[in-house]
């Protein structure tokens, strides 16, 4: 042991610096898996939270360029510690400190697995949101540090592949009605009930649906311009729980509150709560509004038209609700109560906002979307008529007779179909 000891001199800067380089490993182990286990919500509410919350939330909308940083750190760490390793390890056996070299090998190993990977990941599971506000700052600085030369990385990774695996190509993308007749062929199975085929039938409708057909429609929320107030509100509940804020003087909406977060709201500068929005057009599919979503930690997308207006809004919820519910639909979501009424056998009271999707479903009529097709009942009725639907006009759909019976000022419609014998 005293001949170890005067050595000092040699194995003592090594372990300080491999000491050193274990805490460094352990930070980028603990901040990726305390960033990555993260929940879309908690994020969400980073957004608007604390700075170091933003910062974390920042970081998270290009994972690939914060994973890339993280796995490049940690490994240049492991690297040095294990190169520093070697080297004390070669002086002590070079001293005649053999037994103390094969210790230093050992322990340098145990070392990093325990104490670079083991604890800080577990820790980190743990304690989570705390630990992702601390490495914030730091992880940031990281991920700026190597943007310069991640080009060049990139540049190599593409040279090696193309070098030595050539015949890799990438996997055929499988066609949504393929994997619909593999679910449909699940059905007598017991692995895959009823509500669980149901469901994975609606996640495959997704890339179909148009968030037109989703959508709020401009009038249907509330919106309020800057400063936002309580007594802004005038007694109003948002659809959804979502305030939209815009412009001063406009109807452009720049973000949304989602006031089912408070317990309670604040009276004035309502507008420190704002989130931001994602800006999607008209003709997009359900599953790219949700993509676009998750991946800026977002619950709100504003619908735009071809000469970039507002025509509504999409939330993450009503999503959710497309998805999971067995008869969804944005007309019952809107109106509160059933939008088709059957008030006679054959014949159907029908609410013109009504999808032309949701009434085919109810009424057992084969109806597959063409594209650029009108998405609602009173879309379907200008395009027939050829204008706005007028009192007394019909027109006929799928073997179906369909009447304006009302409307209203605003432009609602509500007809009557029946069935043609």
């Amino acid at each position: 042991m005293n001949e170890f000891l005067r050595t000092s001199e040699i194995w003592l800067p090594g372990l300080t610096a491999m000491t050193c380089l274990v805490m460094a490993s352990g930070f980028f182990s603990a901040s990726e898996t305390a960033l990555f286990y993260l929940s879309h919500d908690e994020l969400r509410n980073f957004r608007g939270g604390k700075p170091r919350e933003r910062v974390v939330a920042a970081l998270l909308t290009n994972a690939d360029r914060l994973l890339t940083a993280v796995l490049f750190w940690n490994l240049l760490i492991n690297l040095t510690y294990f190169a520093i390793g070697i080297v004390v390890a070669q002086h002590l056996m070079a001293a005649g400190q053999r037994g103390a070299a094969g210790l230093i090998g050992i322990g340098s190993l145990a070392a990093i697995i325990v104490f670079g990977e083991v604890i800080p990941k577990s820790v980190a599971v743990v304690f989570r949101h705390r630990l992702a506000t601390l490495v914030s700052w730091p992880l940031a600085v990281a991920v700026r540090l190597l943007d310069p030369i991640t080009p060049g990385l990139r540049s190599l990774t593409r040279v090696l592949r193309r070098t030595f695996w050539p015949h890799v190509v990438r996997e055929p993308i499988i066609d949504a009605d393929d994997l619909e007749r593999a679910v449909e062929a699940s059905a007598p199975s017991r692995e895959v009930v009823e509500e669980e085929r149901r469901v994975l039938h609606n996640i495959l409708d997704l890339s179909e649906i148009a968030v037109e057909e989703v959508m709020r429609p401009r009038g249907t929320y509330v919106a309020r311009s800057l400063p936002v107030h309580v007594a802004d509100l005038d007694g109003d509940v948002p659809p959804g729980h979502y305030l939209m804020v815009t412009e001063a003087a406009s109807e452009e909406i720049v973000g949304a509150i989602a006031l089912a977060d408070f317990s309670q709201l604040p009276t004035e500068n309502l507008e420190e709560a704002t989130e931001e929005v994602v800006f999607v057009p008209w003709c997009a599919s359900l599953a790219f509004v949700v993509a676009r979503l998750r991946e800026s930690f977002l619950s709100v997308a504003c619908v735009v038209n071809e000469y970039g207006e507002t025509i509504g809004i999409a939330t993450y919820d009503d999503i959710l609700e497309t998805v999971l519910l067995p008869e969804s639909s944005r007309a019952k979501r809107l109106l509160k109560r059933e939008p088709i009424l059957e008030v006679a056998p054959g014949r159907y009271h029908v609410e013109g906002i009504t999808s032309l999707r949701y009434l085919s479903r109810r009424l057992d009529l084969d109806y597959e979307p063409a594209p650029d097709s009108q998405v609602t009942v009173a879309g379907l009725l200008a395009e027939e008529l050829e204008h706005l639907p007028e009192l007394g006009e019909e027109c006929r759909w799928k073997g179906c007779r369909i009447k304006v019976i009302d409307v209203a000022k605003r432009g609602t419609v509500r007809v009557m179909i029946s069935r043609e014998t």
